[in-house]
This record gives structure tokens, sequence and C-alpha cells, in this order.
């Protein structure tokens, strides 16, 4: 299944199945808002922006907000959440590694968790430079994973892993040790920041997480055929049952959003 259509079968139970909600999201707005010192006019570009999780708050706060996806489904998502889209924001259906604008076009370009979705990543950071105004953001964030969560997906992967082809630890996209973004961006002379723009709990009881797997939201679980998922499934809540005694007992820890800031020295 291609990354396309793999996002446009999830993108109905995208955000339910994520761990950034829309209250976090309006903080992490308020982060960002405060970190480029935004004025009424600032414009966004969010490469990526899939259902809009994580400039909804903006363009309902009123600036002007681009985003690109590869997939419609999940910009009808983002739209929905508007009931139409409104004239500060433009939604585009394309390859988000693309960039089809003029120089200079940008104030804030945010990428989240999605470099390491490009297969030309330096070609993509050499685009992201090019619309960026003078004196412009490139904020590349990402939101990690809570703990616990992670370590329940890892103990299905290590079953799914048994039944297929694919190894247990196979990253999603090739290529994640060979990108420098900070190396990139430090030769051209821009000044970095980090900063953690919220931590949060998240909570979800095994239950929940088994649908979650169930209803395919992830891309784990595309890799193999319906009848290997789904024995692999049925071997994975046995374990849960065994290893977390009930599928009412919740999984607690802390999520955070990272937010690596690049500006022109």
């Amino acid at each position: 299944m291609s990354q396309g259509n793999y996002y446009d079968n999830i993108a109905s139970i995208y955000d339910q199945t994520r761990w950034m909600s829309e209250s976090v999201a309006e903080e992490v707005a308020d982060f960002i808002v405060e970190l480029i010192n935004a004025k009424p006019d600032t414009s966004f570009l969010e490469p990526g922006v899939g259902t809009g999780l994580n400039v909804l708050p903006l363009v309902k706060r009123g600036y002007s907000v681009t985003g690109i996806d590869i997939s419609q489904e999940m910009l009808d998502q983002f739209s929905n959440k508007l009931k139409g889209i409104p004239p500060n924001l433009t939604l585009i259906q394309a390859d988000a590694s693309h960039l089809s604008f003029p120089d200079h076009s940008f104030d804030v370009v945010l990428t989240v968790h999605m470099v390491h979705t490009v297969s030309h990543w330096q070609r993509f950071l050499d685009e992201i430079e090019r619309v960026l105004k003078s004196g412009g953001f490139y904020l590349n964030a990402q939101w990690i994973t809570p703990p616990a969560r992670m370590e329940f997906e890892s103990y299905f992967k290590a079953i799914l892993a048994k039944g297929t082809n694919t190894p247990a630890s196979s990253p999603r996209h090739t290529g994640n040790r060979e990108i420098s973004v900070e190396d990139y961006f430090s030769k051209k002379g821009y000044r970095s920041n980090y900063a953690v723009a919220k931590k949060w709990l998240v909570s979800n009881t095994v239950e929940e997480l088994l649908g979650f797997l169930k209803v395919r939201a992830y891309g784990l679980c595309w890799r193999s055929s319906d009848e290997e998922f789904e024995q692999a499934l049925n071997e994975f809540e046995a374990f849960c049952l065994r290893h977390y005694s009930s599928l009412t007992t919740e999984i607690l820890s802390e999520a955070q959003f990272e937010i690596w800031t690049y500006q022109i020295s």
C-alpha cells in the first residue's frame, strides 16, 4: 500500500488514535506565537499538514496558514473541522516535499515529524530555506510518543514480525540515520534553539489501544497480509491479558512536543 493510500485510509480515525489533543495544540500554538513573536500578518506553511492538528489553532486566530499534504482525505478532515476553508487558509493536495512557491513566501515553515518521510531531505531543506522570508523561522518539531504506549507497540511489533518478513525494529522510513537538520542549517549560518513546548500525560486502557490496532491506525499495521495481521492481533490480545492482567488496565505516561528553531544569524 502506498503512503498516500495509507493516510487516505486512516484519515477519519487519525486524530482519535494519536495523543495530540486539541487543548494541547492550543497550548503549543501559544508557545509558537510567543517564540517567533508573531504579528497579525505572520504567515505559516506546514508541509505534511494532515488533519491540521498542529496549525488549526493558528487558523482560528486569523493567521495566514498554508498546508500541503499528499492525502486529500486528510485535508478533507482538516476542512471539515472548520466547516469549510476560511480565507486565511490554503490547502494543497500535493507531495509535501515539493514546495511550489515563489522565493521568500513565508515567515514560518513548520514541519512536525515529517522530514524523515521525504526521499531527498537535503533538497527538501533547500526548498524550505528558499521559501522562507528574510528573518523567518524554520520550526522542526515532533510529538514524542508516551513511553508506555511505545512499549505497548513494541510488544505487538515483535509478535507481528514473527509471521512476516519485516523485522520488529524495522523503521517505517529509510535513511533516518543520515539526516542531520542541525548540521544542514548550522553550515548555512543559522542559529538554532531547542525547546520543549509542552509536556502532558496520555492515558489509554489496553482495550482502547488494541482497538486502534484493530482499525489499522498505524503504518506498522499495513506491512503484512490480512491473514498475518489478524493472527498476530489475536496472539497479541492473549498476550495483553497475561501481561496487563485486564483489558481495562490503564496505560499512563508522559508525551511531549519538541521544537528545534532555526533562524538566520
